[in-house]
């Protein structure tokens, strides 16, 4: 990653805005301290980019069973029984 400073971007934006149009991601600093990034678009910090491209494999994921009732009557008195 590259740095630039404020004074730098400052004076200069059109060479780092240009070089982040490229694909390049900034470093801002002041006093020799990162205050900020500057990342294309497509780059999103923070959020890793997909182990594996396609559909997600959810087989290995236990099933779950949700609990209902087998009429209206038992869940009126399900709903009932928990006041």
């Amino acid at each position: 990653m590259k740095t630039v400073s404020v004074g730098e971007l400052r004076q200069n934006p059109t060479r780092t805005l240009a070089a982040v149009e490229a694909g390049d991601t900034y470093a801002i600093t002041r006093h020799h301290r990162v205050i900020g990034h500057i990342v294309p678009p497509d780059v999103q910090p923070g959020i890793p980019a997909p182990k594996k491209a396609g559909p997600a494999r959810t087989s290995r994921l236990p099933r779950h069973d949700p609990r209902t009732a087998e009429t209206v009557d038992e869940l009126i008195d399900d709903m009932k029984g928990a006041w």
